[in-house]
Parts: structure tokens; C-alpha cells; sequence
């Protein structure tokens, strides 16, 4: 377990601030548009327009987001208490995310605006069978630095969280990298999550810099596990995070999860789900697992509530649950445990 005394956040969070745009399409739009389904594609403000433009008439809606606000934003609608580092723009959709994200009920620094510069955004496209694919405009956000790091906060925390997106930017790499570092030294349990298999495969070297001398705690799914391990077994892929991390969590989708806490692998049953949209399934497991880890669960148990919680959200359109379905899901899992 992660808990500790006399600390004003549980999780410390870093990643990049992005407005999330979420549209219902069909296959056919990605074909149309020659959008690689399934897969985060980092794209430019031309780019992004473009699509922006070719799905006006769609159903969407619009949130603060990106995989780390997306943990957070969980977390705080179970109870926990969350700080995000990131990088917004002086602009509409700056201003918006913040508003977003406070009213979410994570705090959030002055240092985490800037004058100039677009704030970052990333259009989801979920299809009929659920699959969401993802192209994401940085914006200002590619470069969050050193200087949006709150070493206060930070020290009166007890973990800190980093999104695996964060190494495609090299500032942003050297900030996660340093945080890792200043996290070590103050005692705050360090976390990673490696995001997108696409980070594995083109950035591996930016992750490897990142995980450092290791994690407390890393978070993947299958994919980005076997891609990590260069193998295509998950038993070889537990023996790869092994060396790099004292615990961690693989989600296996509609299978479960695989937890290890440091001395023993647990098996996390699924829960039934007829899924709408996978967006944010893994951000909604991260932030029930941290949760757990930082309220007094064991592994086993965090599992569990994480499985609970992702099943729930990928009922919905959007990565998020209304308020207060966070504290129902509670309720039912809490007595379960009686």
C-alpha cells in the first residue's frame, strides 16, 4: 500500500493538458481520412484543423483531458485528493480545461498557463465496435518543462503519476525525468504509465530515461507490455517489468488484469460490460487502482475496484462517469468486501 501521513495530495500528477473532443464515426471516416485505427497519432495544427472540420456534424462532446488528467479526474471522484502539472494556453480552451479540471476537483498551479502559445488538443473517434482511435495536436503542451513543476506539492504528496506521452517531447522528457528524480529524494512513491504502444515502439529510449534507476509502480496494457519485453507471452512480459518496476498493473481488456505488488502475481477477474467506448477505460483503472493504493486496499482489492470502475465507464460515451457514479461504485464495491 501507498498510504502515508500528513500529506496534502495523494497523487501528484504530470502529463499533457489537452481538450479532449470526442466523436461517434464509423470505419469508413477513418478509411476516408487515412486514419490509423486504434492507435494515437501526433499530429499538427493543419492536421487537427483539417479533422476538426470533417466531423462538424457529428454527436461529440468536450472535456479537460489527456491519460493523466483523465487518472486524476477519477481518483478525485472517488475521494482522493489530485494535483496536475501541465501546460495550457492563455486562450479559450486554456481557460476552459482549467475551469474543467477544478471543477473535477483537482487543483491546479498558476505556473500551469502561458501567455502564448495553442492550447493542446486531441480528437478521439470511437467506432461502432467501441475502438477508439486518437489524434492529438500537442500545442503548447510539447512544452511543458521544469518550470511547471511544484516541489511544494510534490513533497507533500504521496505519489507522483507520470503519463508515458510525456517522452515525445524532449522538455517535457527532461521534466518527467527530473520529477522522477526530485520524487526519489523526497520520499513520494513514483508511478509511470506507459500510455500508448506507439510511446514503446518510437520512444522507448525517452521511457527507458524516464523509468530511470525504476518505478514503485508501472501501469500498461497488454500491448505496450509485450512491445517493452519483445516477446509475445505474458509471462516473459512480467519477468521484463519485473526488472524495472517494485509493482505494477497490465489491464488484459474485456480478460482482467494482472497485478504484481513486489512479492506475488494476482490474477483480476473482468467485470461484465457491454462496451460503447473504450476511450479512457485505462485511465479510469489507474486512477481507481491509485485510489485504492493510497486509501488502505490491498493490490488484490485496489484490482479490483480499478476492473469495477473501468468496466462502468466504458458503458459511456466519454471517458468519465457522472459524479456520482464514482461514489455508487464505491458504495457496491465496499460491500462486497463485507
Amino acid at each position: 500500500m501507498l498510504t502515508s501521513d500528513a500529506v496534502a495530495f495523494d497523487v501528484y500528477g504530470m502529463g499533457n493538458a489537452l481538450v479532449d473532443m470526442e466523436f461517434m464515426v464509423d470505419d469508413a471516416f477513418l478509411v476516408r481520412h487515412g486514419i490509423a485505427k486504434g492507435r494515437m497519432t501526433l499530429v499538427d495544427a493543419e492536421r487537427q484543423y483539417a479533422l476538426l472540420q470533417a466531423v462538424r456534424g457529428y454527436h461529440g462532446t468536450r472535456a479537460c483531458g489527456g491519460s493523466a488528467a483523465n487518472t486524476l479526474v477519477a481518483l478525485a471522484g472517488f475521494g482522493g485528493r489530485a494535483y496536475y502539472a501541465c501546460l495550457v494556453g492563455a486562450d479559450e480552451m486554456g481557460s476552459f480545461y482549467v475551469e474543467d479540471l477544478t471543477r473535477a476537483g483537482v487543483a491546479c498551479g498558476s505556473c500551469n498557463v502561458h501567455a502564448g502559445g495553442t492550447t493542446g488538443s486531441c480528437l478521439v473517434l470511437v467506432t461502432p465496435d467501441a475502438e477508439r482511435t486518437m489524434n492529438t495536436y500537442l500545442g503548447i503542451s510539447d512544452q511543458l518543462s521544469k518550470a511547471q513543476l511544484d516541489s511544494e506539492a510534490l513533497a507533500q504528496s504521496r505519489v507522483l503519476y507520470v503519463e508515458g506521452y510525456l517522452v515525445s517531447s524532449p522538455t517535457a522528457r527532461a521534466a518527467a525525468r527530473d520529477a522522477m528524480t526530485m520524487a526519489r529524494r523526497l520520499g513520494v512513491r513514483t508511478a509511470l504509465s506507459f500510455s500508448d504502444p506507439s510511446m514503446v515502439e518510437y520512444f522507448r529510449f525517452g521511457l527507458e530515461e524516464v523509468v530511470g534507476e525504476g518505478v514503485d509502480l508501472l501501469l500498461c496494457n497488454r500491448a505496450e507490455a509485450l512491445a517493452w519485453a519483445g516477446c509475445r507471452t505474458l509471462a516473459k512480459a512480467v519477468d521484463s517489468l519485473r526488472q524495472i518496476a517494485g509493482a505494477f498493473a497490465i489491464t488484459l481488456g474485456a480478460e482482467g488484469a494482472l497485478l504484481f505488488d513486489g512479492y506475488q502475481l494476482y490474477e483480476v477477474d473482468p467485470y461484465p460490460a457491454e462496451a460503447k467506448d473504450t476511450n479512457g477505460a485505462g485511465d479510469m483503472f489507474a486512477g481507481a487502482l491509485l485510489y485504492g493504493l493510497t486509501h488502505g486496499f490491498s493490490y488484490p482489492e485496489a484490482g479490483r475496484l480499478a476492473s469495477l470502475a473501468a468496466s462502468r465507464v466504458v458503458t459511456h460515451f466519454g471517458p468519465r462517469l457522472p459524479l456520482d457514479q464514482y461514489a455508487a461504485i464505491l458504495r457496491e464495491f465496499r460491500a462486497s468486501l463485507v
